[in-house]
């Protein structure tokens, strides 16, 4: 199969899963794997093309940027609270940075954090629910913004999912469920810009045009499949919340151990 078949593929998928709690990671190496892009380029091709999908967010909520962007709302309080919420895994990926890409981007370690990751959702559902009433910056805590920020370094682990991990933080500090998946977004953008762009400095030994160009694909098609993603998604979490998500990560992870083992 064309190299420039499976990054449109895999920017389909990247579009599809990074705002929903199912880790697109991890799914982009395991479908990678299946396709048979694996190695460096492809680790590299789907960390960078995540900020395709990460900027949809900019492109949905754009009044909310340009004001954080805007010099006189820098040390505003709501991109304190964003910062707050970025530094934990910001700093935890920074120092083991080498370490999760040598030993935890592989098959095996990502089915493990899909139903890790599946079952923490279920017990989350089940004794805090809809419990949460903070639905807005103007009533989020520092301390709320930093238990999702420490919730977030479980994301570090490809499969546990930013976007699981981040909601999760949210519902347990107390956000509602609609605004723990926007805050989830929105400190996204800072987090990812950050770490592709550490990455591909990392990286920048293995570039080449074609790496470069399969890159730009991926991006390109994540970033339009990602809109229109992020829109359902809200839909579906509002009426159904984490539970089926939760269900399908552990009921994938139980399929492909089981074909592991066969």
């Amino acid at each position: 199969m064309s190299e420039f078949l499976i990054a449109v593929i895999l920017g389909i998928l990247e579009g599809v899963t990074e705002f929903i709690p199912i880790s697109s990671t991890g799914h982009l190496i395991l479908v990678g794997d299946a396709l048979s892009f694996t190695g460096p380029v492809a680790d590299t091709f789907n960390v960078a093309i995540q900020l395709g999908a990460i900027l949809a967010v900019v492109v949905l909520y754009p009044q909310f940027f340009k004001r954080a962007l805007t010099p006189k709302h820098w040390f505003s309080r709501e991109n304190r609270l964003i910062l707050t919420a970025i530094t934990p895994a910001m700093v935890l990926g920074f120092f083991f940075y080498d370490l999760i890409k040598t030993h935890l981007f592989g098959t095996v370690t990502v089915m493990g954090a899909l139903c890790v990751g599946g079952v923490i959702m279920i017990l989350v559902e089940k004794f805090i629910g809809t419990a949460g009433h903070t639905e807005s910056f103007e009533k989020l805590t520092f301390k709320q913004a930093f238990t999702v920020g420490v919730c977030q370094c479980a994301a570090l682990w490809p499969g546990m999912s930013r976007s699981a991990s981040t909601i999760v933080g949210g519902l347990v500090s107390g956000m509602s469920h609609k605004f723990a998946a926007e805050f989830s977004f929105i400190i996204a953008v800072p987090v990812m810009v950050a770490a592709v762009g550490y990455d591909l400095l990392k990286s920048a030994a293995i570039l080449n045009s074609h790496t470069l160009l399969l890159i730009g694909v991926g991006f390109v098609v994540s970033f339009g499949v990602a809109v229109a993603s992020i829109l359902t998604f809200l839909k579906l979490l509002s009426r159904f919340k984490l539970v089926p998500f939760a269900l399908y990560r552990i009921i994938l992870s139980v399929i492909l151990m089981s074909m592991m083992v066969l």
